[in-house]
């Protein structure tokens, strides 16, 4: 009989704990870092978002605790076929970070992520038609009317007017614009969209290849201009090296005149000094260098016997 009893009161026991164990999961849930959650009681809500990390509580089996990311959420959208201002259609595919910054008014109207997904593809898809719609296929494209850089110069080389088409808005401004519009749309939804971007922009395959030759042309108009202003450049550096050449050659040949002459002037005055010292042997020795630059062995000369130029070969007899 005490057995029985025991069995009895174990197994009561056991219920009781496990009653106590059902009633706390029901009425305490856990919220992380990265979470919100919004209470439903009978799916009405309850209070407002809860967004403290911690040990919670709520009623249990009538009350039921909604979870939500607090982190930033991506959306990756489909590309769009859009014409441009000009009539130019491209595809354009889009990305764009959001979050839910109202939990309870994020649960009233969209529920989940899912269906805010959707909700995300109408609103900026709808943003970016507007957008790109109001403006030129080159405002999509490129973002300045830069095309190249110089790095030898250290600064971009911003292209005239003739050689590629400007903008005056161009891709980044396009995406803000891109943006504010789809702000104003999300609140609703209690989501805030924090940045939109262009992933991507394609030409329709009827257009691809008239827009790919037209680049081609405007970037070998602008090769072409470069290149004639490098040869001017050129042309104006080897001038002024030409004529900094000649003052450095006329230069250097007036002073190598000047020490030239001063060198003949010093080589004439030892030569004077040293024949001054004795006049008959300046005499002989010039009259002897004339024998030998006009006597050979193929000359033939006829002088009379009273002539200077005979008179050395006189005394030698």
């Amino acid at each position: 009989m005490k057995g029985l009893l025991g069995t009895i009161s174990g197994i009561v026991m056991l219920s009781v704990i496990l009653v106590i164990v059902v009633l706390a999961s029901g009425t305490l849930f856990v919220i992380d870092e990265t979470k919100q959650v919004v209470i439903t009681q009978f799916g009405k809500p309850v209070g407002g978002p809860i967004t403290s990390a911690g040990l919670h509580f709520k009623t249990p089996f009538m009350q039921e605790a909604h979870y939500f990311e607090k982190r930033l959420l991506d959306w990756n959208g489909d590309p769009n076929q859009i014409p441009t201002k000009d009539k130019k259609y491209i595809w354009v595919d889009t990305i764009a970070r959001w979050k839910i910054v109202d939990a309870l008014k994020f649960l009233q109207s969209v529920e989940n992520e899912m269906n805010a997904q959707s909700r995300m593809d109408d609103i900026i898809n709808s943003a970016t038609r507007d957008a790109v719609t109001g403006h030129l296929l080159v405002e999509a494209v490129r973002n300045t009317n830069r095309i190249l850089n110089s790095e030898d110069a250290g600064e971009d080389l911003i292209v005239t007017d003739e050689a590629l088409e400007r903008i005056n808005v161009g891709r980044e401004l396009l995406t803000r614009a891109i943006l504010e519009k789809a702000k104003v749309l999300a609140p609703q939804y209690g989501i805030e969209i924090m940045d939109v971007r262009i992933k991507r922009v394609n030409y329709v395959e009827g257009v691809r290849n008239k827009v790919y030759d037209r680049m081609i042309a405007e970037r070998k108009r602008a090769a072409e201009k470069y290149r004639s202003e490098g040869q001017g450049k050129s042309a104006e550096i080897e001038g002024q090296v030409g004529k900094e050449l000649k003052l450095i050659t006329s230069e250097a040949y007036r002073q190598a005149q000047i020490i030239t002459g001063k060198a003949d002037a010093q080589a004439i005055n030892i030569y004077a000094n040293a024949y001054n010292q004795d006049a008959d042997f300046y005499s002989f020795l010039k009259t002897l260098e004339t024998y030998h630059k006009t006597i050979d062995n193929n000359s033939t000369i006829i002088l009379t016997t009273d002539s200077d130029y005979y008179k050395y070969l006189k005394e030698l007899k």
